[in-house]
């Protein structure tokens, strides 16, 4: 395995934000299968919510758009989910009420990109990556 020199050692949470966090949550339940194992304040309108999931349990959660963090200008960053057939997430996305942002397009060598907003107009993107398959083929 190769040795990996930078201080980032993975990806520790994406967060997305929506205005109506208890909706994100039953939607992200949904896409998820599962109720979220982390929900802030405890009690009262949740302003929080984390899953887990992935081989990896990956973290993924949904914040009140409140919190979100003030920009001047758009960011750049798009996080992608690795799946296993590209257009069967897709179409099963959309099919919760996700929007199709960028098309199911082959970038050859294995590689498939696309990309979902959200209900809550949150861009997440979509990959099948022979690269991850490779690595958590163990």
């Amino acid at each position: 395995m190769r040795r990996n020199t930078s201080p980032l050692r993975g990806l520790a949470n994406l967060n997305v934000v929506a205005d109506d966090v208890p909706a994100a949550i039953d939607w992200y339940t949904r896409v998820f299968g599962e109720a979220p194992y982390f929900v802030r304040p405890e009690t009262g309108e949740p302003q929080y919510a984390e899953w887990r999931f992935g081989d990896d349990a990956d973290e993924f959660a949904v914040m009140s758009s409140a919190f979100r963090p003030s920009l001047a200008a758009p960011g750049g960053a798009l996080a992608s989910i690795h799946v296993d057939d590209i257009r069967a997430a897709f179409d099963w996305l959309v099919g919760l009420g996700a929007r199709p942002a960028d098309p199911i397009v082959e970038r050859g060598g294995g590689f498939w990109s696309a990309s979902i907003a959200d209900p809550f107009g949150n861009l997440i993107g979509l990959i099948q990556s022979p690269h991850w398959r490779d690595a958590h083929a163990r």
